[in-house]
């Protein structure tokens, strides 16, 4: 009985041996997966400015006049009202939300009237044009979510952080 139980063992090992190294594998490829832009997939990070190009290329470099206080972006739910805050701008900047289809809409954006010298108030400004546009969200590869912004003049994009 011993010898009949060894027997087996060893004919099940080498047809599994011989079953893996007749395998062949391929590299996968894997695609960014892009994630439906949801209030909830906005609201589950902060977003920061990582890198933001004009359509010919050009770094919009009002974006990036500190790189200790980057721009970023923090939704969040207050009150059963969608919010976005633009943290790190001269003026506070915030905005409420909605997403309709797949598209974030801003509505009443409200900002406080500071007289920012320059380049914080071409900071803002920037600012404001640059949160206007198709939103999207893909993982790098990393696996960490980017959040794109593309509009007709520019694209940028948001790597997540904790909030």
């Amino acid at each position: 009985m011993k010898n009949t139980t060894k027997v087996m063992m060893a004919a099940t090992l080498a047809v599994g041996t011989l079953a893996a190294g007749c395998q062949t594998t391929t590299p996968s490829v894997t695609a960014p997966v892009t994630q439906p832009i949801t209030s909830e997939a906005l609201q589950a990070h902060n977003w920061q400015l990582v890198d933001a190009k004009r359509t010919n290329g050009e770094k919009v470099t009002q974006l990036f006049i500190d790189s200790a206080k980057p721009l970023t972006l923090n939704f969040m739910n207050v009150d059963g009202n969608n919010r976005v805050a633009f943290m790190n701008t001269c003026n506070n900047l915030a905005a409420e939300y909605s997403v309709v289809n797949g598209d974030v809409k801003l509505n009443n954006v409200l900002a406080t009237m500071m007289a920012c010298p320059e380049p914080q108030a071409s900071f803002d400004t920037a600012t404001m044009a640059t949160v206007q546009g198709k939103y999207s969200i893909n993982n790098n590869a990393n696996n960490v979510p980017i959040l794109s912004i593309r509009n007709d003049n520019k694209v940028a994009h948001f790597k997540a952080v904790s909030k």
